[in-house]
């Protein structure tokens, strides 16, 4: 049973008999149950009993049970308590307002607050443009939802989508230094959320839309593209399409293949699918076949929707029809942001030689990594615990850096290119490897390099 890193990671409080010979039993059980042990500290010593904290990794939330039995069942050994790690982490929630100004005197608040803080007004009011030098807008991101399509939850509203959010911020200030602040929104009315989104605007220097299911978020972009004077980023569209160009790019270099050349199945066709494509097109992918759940989707099927339909018309150019599985026979590469196992591992020996394999079902990708990699050249996915992960954090902390600091109202498709250009040259040709296609989330250099070229400044 594998198990992960940290997500379903557990602490375990045991009183056990006073032999230290006990601890080894106890870890000697996890492991026998496919745990692995992170830490062990003996926070007790009695002559009665020792109190002993076990930290372990599990591969889901069963498994962790698992765990925790097969502890209790050590002779000498009682489970007093169990904390989950990741639930601890989040108590309280994970970010916070701090001041950037000393208020430790009347000196000290007569220029933060009133009487000062009124001169500062009445010079914003007087030359409005001078609002992003003199306030936390020039630095502020929105990170808007309605809870509609969080992660691969679905639709759990605005209450369950808040930790995702919060993150999301705390991600913007850990590797960007910009402070954003999660807005969810107790409504999944389209006009609504326009209206909500452009009544809060004047407070933040950008837009970043998250978890909004499609077709909606296209309309919710385009109208708020349309009536802002500050850039609108959906990251679930936008992101996406940054970090898979990338890692494509790269993949392609591995296997000697040109992006105009090869033949590319997408499989999802709603908000990520959709910009992936896109920004493939505008790359210079000349043939792309979009699936879903019916199918390939193809010019003149009067059953499309008319995001499907405008999709439709703009790939396929061989016109191919059928399943998945048909329509891979021959492909180059498979992008899937779709649902889980629905890619069958032995139908990637059917692709054409070298294939690459993006499996980006979060949490559970449409085939498993592992399986994939027997017969694919390169294998991406949305995972942490597999190599070559696709990951946004790449992508939008330093596309909203470089966007704040050129002061742009607008997001547009060359920037998106540009910023993909900048992910994919960060791993050095010394570095590149099918394993290694991708930089780090943690390279100190990716979101300065995506922040200069968004801004077009010099990196």
């Amino acid at each position: 049973m594998a198990a992960t890193a940290s997500s379903y990671s557990i602490t375990m409080r045991l009183y056990t008999a006073p032999d230290h010979g006990v601890v080894g039993a106890v870890a000697t059980a996890i492991a026998t149950s496919g745990g692995v042990v992170t830490a062990i500290d003996v926070t007790e010593s009695r002559h009665d009993r020792l109190v002993v904290d076990v930290t372990c990794s599990a591969s889901d939330a069963d498994h962790a049970q698992d765990l925790v039995a097969a502890v209790a069942a050590v002779e000498g050994v009682t489970v007093h308590k169990v904390s989950d790690r990741t639930f601890l982490l989040h108590l309280g929630g994970k970010i916070e307002v701090t001041s950037k100004v000393p208020l430790r005197t009347r000196d000290d608040l007569s220029m933060a607050y009133t009487p000062g803080v009124g001169r500062v007004s009445m010079a914003i009011y007087e030359n409005p443009e001078d609002v992003r030098k003199l306030t936390i807008k020039g630095n502020s991101v929105a990170v808007v939802t309605d809870g509609s399509a969080v992660l691969g939850l679905g639709n759990i509203g605005p209450g369950a989508a808040m930790p995702v959010m919060e993150g999301k911020a705390a991600l913007f200030k850990r590797f960007a230094d910009i402070d954003a602040w999660p807005i969810c929104l107790a409504t999944q009315d389209t006009d609504e959320i326009v209206k909500a989104v452009e009544m809060i605007a004047p407070g933040f220097g950008g837009i970043n839309l998250e978890d909004i299911a499609a077709p909606r978020c296209f309309e919710i972009e385009r109208r708020l593209r349309e009536s802002l004077d500050i850039p609108v980023f959906h990251d679930d569209q936008h992101g996406t399409a940054i970090v898979v160009l990338a890692a494509l790019t790269n993949a392609l270099r591995c296997v000697t293949k040109e992006l105009a050349d090869v033949r590319i199945v997408v499989s999802g066709a709603g908000a990520a699918g959709t910009a992936i494509v896109t920004l493939l097109l505008a790359a210079g992918a000349g043939d792309v076949v979009v699936v879903d759940r019916e199918g390939a989707l193809s010019a003149g099927d009067a059953s499309l929707s008319s995001a499907h339909t405008e999709l439709a018309a703009a790939t396929n150019p061989r016109r191919a029809t059928g399943s998945l599985r048909e329509v891979l026979a021959g492909a180059d590469v498979f992008v899937g942001v779709s649902a889980p196992g629905i890619l069958d591992p032995e139908w990637i020996r059917t692709m054409a030689t070298d294939p690459i394999v993006f499996a980006l079902a979060n949490p559970d990708p449409e085939v498993d990594p592992a399986e994939a990699d027997k017969y694919a050249a390169v294998v991406a996915s949305g995972r942490s615990d597999y190599p070559n992960q696709i990951n946004n954090v790449l992508a939008f902390p330093g596309v909203f850096r470089g966007l704040l600091d050129a002061g742009a109202d607008e997001v547009t498709v060359d920037m998106l290119l540009r910023a993909a250009k900048a992910i994919a040259d960060t791993v050095s040709a010394e570095e590149l490897h099918p394993a290694f296609i991708i930089p780090s989330v943690f390279h100190p250099d990716v979101t300065k390099r995506v922040a200069a070229a968004i801004s077009g400044r010099d990196g």
